[in-house]
């Protein structure tokens, strides 16, 4: 199972950027089943290999109040059998046939895959029906995936460094929307629940009607088709989901806080902004704001403060988009005993700049490549696309096809747009500012 982990590995992660062929269009065939499953296939025939993943639109965003962590235990939970799947048996199946099979879950979706040679397309279609119609959910699976889920929080979040970094600053900006609760939750909760709430999740949230089954790879449609059919029609459909958003109140003046983390021996100094949604156009701008203030070792905050003064290691401007919100989040690491706090004027001034003044055409034409590039390397992969497509359906108003459109928009984002958008939103007065130290502070 995976969550997000390594938090200033992810962060950096997502600013290294491939160099890819031209971006093509990815033909899909999509459809509902009478019971809600909305389905996607997509043929690629270039590898013996297929994809079946199954993305609910649930995440911790969706827990109660004293019941945090529901959505991330289940990640675990539906793996520990069904009622024709001995308990333990799952992922052994998954290998004596030739497949890997993982899971995650964030604030707003879990998301389930195989991948399997592409003469096991039935077995994985069996075992995410399996997941959906027969999953066995008793007080021994309950208590067993307890004891992994906190051994999984010990691992990932409270004993590696920065582990808890992105819970602080969730905290900081949503003080009242539940994605200020984190991902795993609390054991507390989890240790608290009983078998009946753990059913009921179930049944509301993990139905067809609020899925995406997306199959990728070296596939016959019409077989396809038949065998979606078979495995997945009998499925019950659930009762229809009603999601109404939190509103934050708007942040109109800093907030400042501070941190400690026991696993760390340098501090990372914070500052994150709320903006909008993915689906919103802005989160995109937001989004090549990140690649000229820390995408690479050219970029801005790199040359600045990594190159030049040696203030900082290493620096990071990231766009966390989710669903109904996102964080902007811009962080640097002191380098030679550098205080933390010495790190805020270069972050601003490279911001206060973006503000000022339109990027130059040359960093305008650097952008376009680099995410022309990203965008065709996160779809070359068959899980990559089928998680993609699914997010289209899932998180932009039903519109599967939004893979073929990202590009586009990416592409007619101006240098006026990316000055507004700093103005906007990068602001003093708009933010949250974590020294995260050396030490031990807070408990999870």
């Amino acid at each position: 199972m995976q969550i997000k982990k390594n938090v200033f590995c992810a962060l950096a992660a997502v600013c290294l950027l491939g160099v890819q062929a031209k971006a093509q269009k990815v033909e899909f065939t999509e459809y509902d089943l009478p019971n809600g499953l909305h389905v996607v296939l997509h043929n690629d025939s270039k590898a013996p290999v297929v994809a079946v993943t199954v993305m609910y639109h649930v995440g911790s965003k969706n827990e109660s109040v004293g019941r945090t962590g529901f959505a991330h235990f289940f990640e675990h939970l539906l793996f520990e059998g069904s009622e024709n799947i001995k308990r333990g048996e799952f992922m052994k199946v998954v290998s004596a046939n030739g497949g890997q099979n993982n899971a995650n879950t964030t604030q707003d979706r879990t998301f389930y895959y195989e991948v399997f040679p592409s003469n096991q397309l039935e077995t994985g279609m069996w075992l995410e029906s399996e997941r959906m119609m027969h999953p066995v959910i008793n007080e021994i699976g309950v208590k067993t995936q307890n004891e992994v889920v906190k051994e999984e929080k010990r691992q990932s979040l409270d004993n590696r460094p920065y582990g808890n970094l992105i819970t602080y600053i969730s905290e900081g900006l949503f003080p009242t929307h539940p994605y200020h609760n984190g991902v795993i939750g609390s054991m507390k909760d989890l240790d608290a629940a009983k078998l009946d709430e753990f059913k009921g999740f179930f049944k509301k949230y993990y139905v067809p009607n609020n899925a995406v089954l997306t199959i990728a790879g070296d596939i016959n449609i019409e077989k396809t088709k038949e065998l979606v059919k078979a495995y997945f029609a009998d499925v019950p459909r659930g009762a229809d989901i009603v999601y109404k958003k939190v509103e934050e109140a708007p942040i109109t003046k800093q907030v400042t806080d501070t941190a400690y983390d026991a696993n760390i021996q340098i501090p990372f100094m914070i500052e994150a902004y709320r903006v909008p949604g993915r689906d919103s156009h802005d989160s995109k701008v937001m989004q090549m704001i990140s690649s000229v203030l820390s995408g690479g070792a050219s970029s801005r905050m790199y040359k600045k403060m990594v190159d030049e003064k040696k203030n900082a290691l290493q620096v990071v401007a990231f766009n966390y988009a989710l669903e109904d919100y996102g964080m902007y989040i811009v962080g640097a690491l002191p380098n030679g005993g550098a205080a933390p706090a010495s790190l805020l004027p270069d972050m601003d001034e490279e911001i206060k700049k973006l503000q000022t003044d339109l990027i130059s055409p040359e960093e305008y034409q650097k952008l376009q490549n680099q995410f022309e590039n990203n965008f065709v390397s996160a779809n070359t992969r068959m899980v990559g696309l089928a998680e993609n497509l699914a997010n289209g359906y899932t998180f932009y108003h039903k519109d599967t096809g939004h893979v073929n459109e990202e590009l586009t928009e990416i592409r007619s984002i101006t240098r006026e747009e990316i000055r507004e958008a700093a103005r906007k939103y990068l602001n003093p007065n708009q933010r949250l500012v974590l020294y995260y130290l050396p030490g031990k502070g807070k408990a999870q």
